[in-house]
């Protein structure tokens, strides 16, 4: 149909209640037709594991007796939601798919444990234009009314345009308000990384166990990088491809003994 709305798949990894995906979905609602298929519980740190020897259970709520979207929450993870939404719920395919707004950064490497990316990247697979949102505030209470332009202004361009092929769209807030945000930068991925600490304890039956803590680390001194953007300001949009060759080095190992 000429006329007919976009439908947009909603998801997340904080879970169906997180307040980073409703604001998305409010968002939503002012571009197209939105359904949301999300986490029942919080899939941080997840990545792109699926479900495979357990069963997954999947049912339509409502959690705003207001709302005009359709809601599943789903006993799996981020990438379980896609999967279920684009085979199971959804009578055709989506035109776009959001996922976020993330509690917390998915900037540099990050993005390979993200729950809320990969579920971008599944979409992205299934070739349908798709868009990780993040924001740098942990905090369940975090203030994602300065986003609001943005998240609607990415979106769409990607409903306008498309996406390139393999591709999907990798984007971060910073925490500031909004006349505090400077713009939008196209960045790639800072090589930054994570120097983890377990803090060994033991448990009243005298059995060890490990928290895991760290700290990030950044020795990308580059101003074209997601870090630099993100600390500078401006709203950080890396372009990530699912495709993980590293073509540059085919040449190289075809000179190994082989």
């Amino acid at each position: 149909m000429p006329n007919e709305k976009p439908l947009i798949l909603i998801t997340n990894d904080d879970g169906i209640t997180a307040p980073g995906i409703r604001t998305l979905i409010e968002v939503m609602n002012e571009l197209g037709d939105v359904c949301v298929v999300a986490p029942n519980s919080p899939q941080s740190g997840m990545g792109h594991a699926i479900t495979v020897n357990d069963t997954l259970y999947c049912d339509e709520v409502v959690i705003d007796k207001e709302a005009k979207q359709k809601e599943y929450s789903c006993s799996g993870t981020p990438a379980d939601c896609v999967k279920l939404a684009v085979n199971e719920i959804l009578k055709r395919k989506p035109d776009l798919c959001v996922s976020g707004i993330n509690h917390g950064s998915n900037s540099s490497i990050n993005v390979i444990y993200s729950g809320t990316m990969s579920a971008a990247v599944e979409a992205g697979t299934h070739e349908i234009p798709s868009i990780g949102f993040s924001l740098l505030d942990y905090s369940l209470n975090a203030d994602f009314e300065p986003v609001k332009g943005y998240v609607k202004a990415i979106a769409q361009q990607a409903l306008q345009h498309g996406m390139p092929k393999g591709v999907v769209l990798n984007v971060n807030f910073p925490k500031l308000k909004e006349e505090e945000i400077k713009g939008i930068k196209v960045c790639r991925q800072a090589n930054a990384h994570w120097i983890e600490n377990f803090d060994k304890r033991t448990n009243p039956l005298g059995r060890d166990y490990y928290w895991l803590s760290g700290e990030f680390v950044n020795k990308d001194k580059g101003e074209d990088t997601d870090e630099w953007a993100l600390h500078n300001g401006y709203v950080s949009v890396v372009p990530v491809q699912f495709d993980l060759t590293a073509h540059h080095a085919i040449k190289d190992i075809n000179n190994w003994d082989l």
